[in-house]
């Protein structure tokens, strides 16, 4: 990434001006932006974007589920887990 002048833009930024403009930070990790954080000029953690997660489908299972399955289990059942 080519330097633009701004923290972070291929420099470290110290922690407390971190802390300082977190929210213009977060602004640039979510536009695809790899921050790097340091603390006495040692790099010690990254910001970066997170991944998407995939969305879920229902209904990925075949089969189905006998409504018996949802009955509350019997009490000698129960006493053999400890419940």
């Amino acid at each position: 990434m080519a330097s633009t002048g701004r923290p972070g833009a291929n420099q470290p930024i110290n922690v407390q001006e971190a802390k300082t403009h977190l929210s213009a930070l977060l602004a640039r990790v979510a536009a695809g932006e790899r921050i790097v954080l340091s603390r006495h000029g040692k790099p010690i953690a990254q910001l970066v974007p997170l991944e998407p997660k995939p969305r879920r489908e229902l209904g990925f299972m075949q089969g189905s589920v006998e409504g018996e399955f949802f009955e509350p289990l019997p009490n000698d059942e129960l006493e053999r887990w400890g419940v």
